[in-house]
């Protein structure tokens, strides 16, 4: 009789606990915002079941915080006024966060990512200028004179002080993953505990899909897919963390005599244009503005140094696609391959 009490008793509390589970749920509804902003879209799912939360407005007031501070395509923006030499401006917090994580993840990668870089990307024309018309090596020489993030500092005051004036910021390759922290922060103040969001395929998330009482899956794109297509290489399990994702994709050159495949990426360090078998990379972190970073640093380092310093790094996991000859072939770090799905 006590066993059958005992098990009676489990029943009704398991039951009991469903029942508090499923009403717990009813309370949160799903939530979609999607628009376009930093020159790209955005997709965001929350569940929630406050009213009111103003969303819309609290993301465009950060979009407009973000550029007014670090697009270099605003005219009257802080990073712009800065390469144009003035040197009075007072950075705010967002400019110094974006500052201060660049210059952690340009000595971690010993220079490989590199802010200041942007002279040479438009020289070879990669970049929105012209090009120029011959690239000797004086010509590469003169313009690494302007290259180096360790030649300009932040100030107590919030100034940046630059060794030149001709250096040139540009923070585009982590101001995306930034950007999503920022969105994070805004939805973490609003007591919002489950959220995803998406942002030029750059990636955050809190919590878990409570429609499908799991966590958020998310997906990898296949770089050997054709144009037009939307292939997937993978699928993982995104919770509490951040992705970010860099890659060539169908921008790989061929070896006419070996059938190598290979894309052309600028060493800041050289000045010069190095072979990377790296077709795309995809970095976990806690934050996007790091996995962002690292995502662009890895792209530039290649597969062997890549895996060197991930192994060095904490709290960063990679998955690395890579060109072998005329395949292509992953890498995966320990901690990324917990998170994949089959």
């Amino acid at each position: 009789m006590m066993v059958g009490k005992k098990f009676k008793f489990t029943v009704l509390t398991i039951i009991i606990g469903l029942l508090l589970i499923g009403c717990e749920g009813n309370e949160f509804e799903e939530k979609n915002y999607s628009g376009s902003a930093l020159g790209t879209t955005y997709h965001i799912k929350i569940f929630t079941g406050k009213e009111d939360l103003n969303v819309d407005k609290g993301l465009d007031s950060i979009f407009q915080a973000i550029n007014k501070s670090l697009s270099t395509y605003w005219k009257d923006s802080d990073i712009t006024l800065i390469n144009k030499g003035v040197d009075s401006i007072k950075v705010d917090e967002n400019f110094k966060r974006v500052f201060k994580g660049s210059k952690k993840i340009y000595e971690e990668t010993d220079g490989y990512f590199d802010p200041t870089v942007g002279n040479l990307v438009n020289a070879y024309g990669f970049g929105p200028d012209k090009r120029l018309e011959r690239l000797q090596d004086q010509t590469i020489d003169s313009l690494l004179k302007y290259v180096g993030l360790d030649k300009i500092q932040l100030s107590s005051e919030g100034k940046i002080i630059k060794q030149d004036p001709e250096i040139y910021l540009d923070f585009n390759a982590i101001a995306k993953g930034y950007t999503l922290d920022v969105i994070a922060e805004f939805f973490d103040h609003l007591g919002v505990k489950n959220y995803l969001i998406e942002l030029g395929g750059e990636l955050v998330s809190r919590g878990e899909h409570i429609t499908k009482q799991k966590p958020f899956v998310v997906a990898i794109d296949d770089p050997r897919q054709e144009e037009g297509e939307r292939t997937f290489q993978a699928t993982l399990e995104l919770k509490n963390k951040a992705m970010a994702t860099s890659g060539n994709y169908r921008k790989f050159r061929i070896d006419s005599i070996t059938g190598e495949r290979f894309v052309h990426t600028i060493n800041p360090l050289t000045g010069k244009p190095e072979r990377s078998n790296l077709l795309s990379v995809s970095v976990l972190a806690e934050n996007c503005m790091l996995a962002d970073g690292y995502a662009t640093a890895f792209m530039a380092l290649g597969l062997e140094k890549s895996k060197k310093i991930v192994a060095k790094l904490d709290n960063i996991d990679v998955y690395l696609i890579y060109a072998e000859n005329d395949s292509t072939k992953v890498y995966t770090s320990e901690g990324f391959s917990k998170v994949l799905l089959d």
